[in-house]
């Protein structure tokens, strides 16, 4: 019997999508990460349906912070996806222009949610309110955090190299992880700051 032999050389090293083993590592975190989302938020839910007024002792957290950084995240998906478009195209050009324009804008979102922090009106120590509104907003910064520290190294190996087809991988991929933070920011933005006020 004869084995044929087939001839992978010419494939490609890099993949991207559902192709890349970068992807499915992507997939599995944000499904990870978004039931502990949806924990906090199912104990935040809990806390309010027992309580006489919510929040309890203090005011409403103020909406200018919250509703400012939600409008800078919604922005940030268009150089986003601009990114992943041009990284996918492995047009390298463009990749560092929207990666740039993205990373300004994590930054901005940042630097705003340490006034968010401030607008809750609440310590985490205070009362359960408190500690389970400080826990949503706090993963959620550790994520966006997280993001800017990974963005800023890919940003970084788009200008200095060494350039391979895999980093093009990790920039379309980072833009995945992206979107998962915002997606998870509307839910979070919808309990923390209008929650309290349709009671």
């Amino acid at each position: 019997m004869s084995r044929a032999v087939v001839e992978v050389g010419h494939l490609p090293r890099y993949a991207f999508g559902h192709r890349s083993i970068i992807w499915w590592a992507t997939m599995g975190m944000m499904a990870i990460e978004g039931a502990m989302f949806a924990l906090v938020i199912t104990a935040y839910l809990y806390l309010k349906g027992r309580a006489p007024h919510w929040p309890p002792g203090v005011e409403s957290p103020r909406l200018l912070w919250g509703t400012l950084n939600t409008v800078i995240m919604l922005l940030s998906l268009v150089p986003n996806q601009l990114a992943k478009k041009a990284a996918e195209e492995l047009n390298l050009p463009k990749v560092r222009l929207w990666m740039v324009v993205a990373l300004a804008l994590a930054v901005a979102f940042n630097i705003v949610r340490i006034w968010e922090f401030k607008g809750l009106n609440v310590w985490f120590d205070e009362n359960a309110y408190g500690s389970v509104v400080w826990a949503l907003l706090g993963f959620h910064t550790t994520h966006i955090l997280t993001d800017l520290l990974d963005s800023s190294v890919l940003a970084v190996l788009m200008f200095t190299g060494p350039l391979e087809e895999k980093r093009f991988v990790d920039v379309s991929e980072n833009c995945l992880y992206w979107y998962f933070v915002v997606a998870t920011w509307l839910p979070i933005y919808a309990v923390i700051y209008l929650a309290p006020r349709l009671a």
